[in-house]
């Protein structure tokens, strides 16, 4: 070994500290660090019993109409990868948010920020994106604004959108429905919308052709609602994966959550990636598939309305609340231990939404 020694004054931690004074990249990975941030930061410098619900879209009422409001922002880079793009996903995910709440998308808002300098023909390939993404959506772009930043001081383009709609008499989706006995089911094959942006965004070949997953939920929610509105909880697990919902939904319900590993339906192609990168697919975001949190005596039903849609065809039951170690997920592995799925810190990898 040589006897130089090591200078380690440009050495950066992967793993961001909490007691950062400064935001980092981690504040925005839909892990513990956001939770932080909004929960200690702007929730209190807000206030408000509607903020408080902290859901993926607010449940609010207005002149005797139950609404849900959501709102969210776009930095995705690569703007074009595979399966989509940042246009296809501003929509999809805005509509996303609202279907959680069991609401029927109506109206979005759209805010571009552009860099100066960026092509025309590449705003253009966006806006068109998002218009038929809202066509098929069923939601109509009804206002937006459009700010342009200094060249060096964006990333190309970045969009905000927000979105109304309408939630359907007898509809109370929020963790704080879910009870021991729930069954947990996930729509379909988790993690192919993080691999698709690591393959292009790293140039790395995992030997087959991985698309993004990114679709627009409404219908899929429409056909399970179909079935029962009693369902308790639904969660679209985008930053921080499955992992994340599922913990968000724990600690909000008060109760445990076990899944069984063997259970989740992984595509051989991201279970493959994740080895090779030491990932781990619960983890991973996903842009068109949803958690959903049933009572046992309508999971049945429910799953087979899922199956029966194109976006659910590969749903899945995958464990279950209990009333032990509550707030808490453990999974049951193949080998017939467990293990405890914490809430990520972080991100495994940023700027994927």
């Amino acid at each position: 070994m040589s006897d130089t020694a090591l200078d380690i004054t440009g050495w950066t931690c992967p793993a961001p500290l909490r007691d950062r004074p400064r935001v980092v990249m981690g504040h925005g990975g839909g892990g513990a660090l956001s939770a932080e941030l909004v929960q200690h930061l702007f929730a209190p410098a807000f206030g408000g019993d509607v903020l408080a619900q902290l859901g993926d879209s607010a449940a609010v009422s207005l002149g005797g109409v139950r609404l849900a409001f959501s709102t969210d922002s776009y930095v995705v880079r690569p703007l074009f990868f595979p399966g989509g793009g940042i246009g296809d996903l501003a929509v999809n995910g805005t509509v996303n948010d609202l279907a959680m709440s069991g609401a029927e998308a109506a109206y979005l808002s759209c805010g571009f920020i552009l860099e100066e300098g960026v092509e025309m023909s590449v705003v253009a390939r966006v806006a068109e994106a998002m218009g038929a993404a809202a066509r098929t959506a069923g939601v109509e772009v009804a206002t937006g604004d459009t700010k342009v930043v200094e060249a060096g001081h964006g990333d190309g383009i970045y969009i905000n959108t927000a979105g109304i709609g309408l939630i359907p008499d007898g509809v109370d989706l929020r963790p704080q429905r879910v009870v021991p006995g729930d069954v947990v089911i996930v729509s379909g094959e988790i993690g192919l919308h993080g691999v698709a942006i690591m393959s292009v965004r790293e140039g790395l070949e995992f030997g087959v052709d991985i698309q993004s997953d990114c679709a627009a939920l409404g219908g899929l929610v429409r056909s399970m609602l179909a079935v029962t509105p009693d369902l308790h909880v639904l969660r679209d697990p985008t930053r921080g994966g499955l992992a994340a919902s599922l913990n968000e939904i724990a600690a909000a319900s008060g109760t445990g959550v076990v899944i069984h590993e063997g259970r989740v339906p992984v595509p051989a192609a991201v279970a493959n990636a994740c080895a090779i990168l030491g990932l781990d697919p619960l983890y991973v975001a996903n842009e068109g598939k949803l958690v959903a949190f049933v009572p046992r005596e309508h999971a049945d039903a429910v799953l087979d309305a899922m199956r029966a849609h194109p976006l659910g065809r590969h749903a899945a039951v995958i464990g279950e609340a209990v009333d032990a170690h509550p707030g808490l997920v453990v999974a049951r592995t193949g080998l017939g231990g467990t293990r405890v799925v914490d809430l990520p810190i972080g991100e495994q990898l940023p700027r994927i939404c």
